[in-house]
């Protein structure tokens, strides 16, 4: 699941690991064989969790490993001289945005679930709550886009989204389609207004209007939880006096250089 890294590297890394545990990223890569790079993909996916070693200083000890593995005690004396580097942690948001980055699920929270109080705000109820509402009930359901079904001979679109409790269905008319096409075909998050149909167990939402929350998705990644906000430049006075998103330290450059953007969701569409 981990984006990026071959079948090859992970049958290695597996094969390895069967004869003892891994104790530290330097004996993975020793063991394995596999290149750095290939530990980088690891890194990057918080594999190195088991070991005690968060996502942040893993990938920093990554991409201090040398172009190939030192002799054993050439390795250890290195390790010993190296000097400590302490790397300020990630917000509980940025750690579920780079799980989604590399292998598009999070064990920790649900991206949604940090979104919830602007939801409550706009009246969007959670998708658990559909069945609670009544046939013909006017609600609001937001989620991350998982699914698009669009039959080629039919003049309907099937949304299935996703929040922090569940599954929402939303039938999208040939008519809205049309008015809407890029928000239903191109938005990683979006709320639907309409009407809820119930058929015994079977829920859907009838769209009457969809709404683009993808900017909003991409504010995750800033987000504390629950609901705290990230640092800003009031954090200055206990930050040394900077602000850690606008001016990282040089040794956090490298690894924060890459990591500006909003969740990256795939959907699985069908058209």
């Amino acid at each position: 699941m981990v984006k990026g890294l071959s079948n090859d590297h992970g049958a290695a890394l597996a094969a390895a690991a069967m004869d003892a545990p891994f104790t530290s990223i330097d004996d993975a890569w020793r063991r394995s064989g596999v290149p750095a790079a290939a530990l980088e993909k690891l890194a990057d996916a918080d594999a190195f969790a088991s070991l005690g070693i968060d996502r942040r200083q893993a990938l920093w000890r990554v991409r201090g490993l040398g172009g190939a593995p030192l002799p054993l005690f050439a390795a250890a004396e290195a390790r010993a001289n190296e000097p400590a580097v302490t790397l300020s942690p990630l917000t509980e948001g940025r750690e579920v945005v780079e799980d989604y980055r590399a292998v598009q699920l999070s064990l920790r929270d649900h991206p949604v679930a940090f979104l919830r109080p602007m939801l409550d705000r706009r009246g969007i109820i959670p998708a658990a709550d559909l069945w609670h509402a009544k046939d013909g009930d006017r609600i609001q359901v937001a989620g991350i886009v998982l699914v698009r079904q669009r039959p080629g001979a039919g003049n309907v679109t099937f949304l299935t989204l996703e929040d922090e409790t569940g599954i929402a269905n939303a039938i999208v008319w040939q008519r809205l389609f049309e008015r809407q096409r890029r928000i239903i075909l191109a938005a990683a998050m979006v709320s639907v207004h309409g009407r809820l149909q119930r058929e015994g167990q079977v829920i859907h939402v009838i769209a009457d209007r969809l709404e683009d929350l993808t900017p909003m998705l991409a504010r995750v990644g800033d987000m504390r939880f629950p609901h705290r906000p990230g640092p800003g430049p009031a954090d200055a006075a206990v930050n040394g006096g900077y602000d850690p998103r606008e001016h990282p330290r040089p040794h956090q450059a490298a690894l924060l250089a890459a990591r500006d953007g909003g969740m990256r969701i795939r959907s699985r569409d069908f058209h």
